[in-house]
């Protein structure tokens, strides 16, 4: 599929590797596009694969195996970053600031790899987000500092959770300094992207083990909530009863809209890790802390639990995120999807063969994350 490509970039890269193209005249999203390429596929077995993904062996065929019992609707593989992380240990103890619920550790201002400047890029739970001075009025800038405080720093988590440094390509030894000392990597590891998705309490769906080495004990067949569209492959019968993903979507969650509304009809979804799909982190969204990848996230959550969750927790949901606004545009949204998301429901609840409770029952809070703070 080449979803309007600049220039038909992705049509001419795709015949010189012999591939049937179909070409979209504009971007319409991953869910329009994924649905016109099922719309031509004429075997049994349906998959999608990322532009950004690249499959191990035996991927197609391990998930057709399991596809043959008729109660599975959908397979997934092991999802793994490409490149290679070195895993970092500092043996800092945890403490709390007042008002601030994170466990923190060591503040790093810097973090450099062979003398290249890697803090933005550190992942994993042992790590926090980025942060910058919140300068108020005129304050005079240095090299390193703003009005006597570092230019930004990351809190590390403390308590010896480890966090993550991306390898560059090839083999050669690399030194790593923090805060301008030397550290030794604890070991070289892959990286989880997503071993299937979990729900949350809330009605969030995110992925399993994210940004956690891959170990052994990620090693078994699991069912699972939901999936990750990123390396996803169904039936073409399932697809005719289940539904195509919904376009409107654009990008974001029409993953776990499609698993739950599998789950609601009486269908299991399965986490397969005996196929490994590498996964380039964040290339397809541009990035993903956009403003724009933000806005679909959480406005199609709340589509999703529209849809298919226990009533109460999705207008719950909404009237929050309708009360407390915010700067991603989803509240002033609200008043113009959730009609027609209430009518889609009315019509989708038609063919369930769970309630919606029965799912929530089973599913909500299985395999997710414990809350911070």
């Amino acid at each position: 599929m080449d979803n309007g490509s600049p220039g038909e970039a992705a049509s001419r890269i795709a015949r010189r590797y012999g591939a049937r193209v179909v070409r979209l005249g504009e971007n319409l999203g991953f869910a329009a596009g994924a649905n016109a390429g099922a719309r031509q596929a004429t075997g049994d077995v349906v998959a999608f694969l990322n532009d950004d993904a690249v499959a191990g062996d035996g991927w197609l065929a391990s998930a057709a195996r399991a596809l043959e019992d008729p109660t599975v609707a959908a397979v997934g593989p092991k999802l793994v970053f490409t490149g290679r992380y070195l895993e970092i240990h500092l043996d800092d103890e945890t403490w709390w600031a007042p008002g601030d619920p994170r466990p923190l550790g060591r503040q790093l201002v810097s973090v450099s790899l062979s003398g290249r400047d890697v803090l933005p890029y550190l992942v994993g739970r042992g790590i926090h987000r980025l942060e910058t001075p919140q300068v108020v009025g005129p304050r005079r800038r240095t090299g390193s500092q703003v009005g006597g405080l570092p230019r930004r720093w990351r809190w590390a988590a403390g308590g010896g959770e480890p966090f993550y440094v991306p390898l560059p390509p090839g083999s050669q030894p690399v030194e790593l300094t923090v805060n301008g000392e030397a550290v030794r990597p604890r070991r070289v590891v892959d990286l989880i992207d997503s071993i299937g998705c979990y729900l949350s309490e809330d009605g969030h769906v995110g992925d399993i083990g994210a940004d956690v080495s891959d170990e052994p004990e990620f090693d078994t067949w699991e069912e699972r909530f939901a999936i990750s569209r990123t390396a996803f492959v169904t039936t073409s019968e399932v697809l005719a009863k289940v539904g195509r993903f919904e376009p409107r979507y654009f990008a974001s969650y029409e993953d776990a809209d499609w698993c739950w509304r599998a789950r609601l009809r009486g269908y299991r979804v399965l986490f397969d890790p005996t196929v490994t799909v590498r996964h380039e982190r964040g290339t397809t969204s541009s990035g993903v802390l956009s403003r724009r990848a933000h806005f679909l996230a959480e406005r199609n959550r709340l589509l999703t639990l529209l849809r298919n969750a226990p009533s109460e927790v999705a207008l719950r949901e909404t009237w929050r995120t309708r009360r407390g606004g915010g700067d991603d545009g989803v509240a002033e949204a609200i008043p113009r999807f959730l009609p027609r998301a209430l009518g889609e429901r009315a019509v989708l609840r038609r063919s369930w063969v769970l309630g919606p409770h029965e799912v929530a029952d089973r599913w909500a809070g299985v395999d997710a994350p414990p809350r911070s703070g």
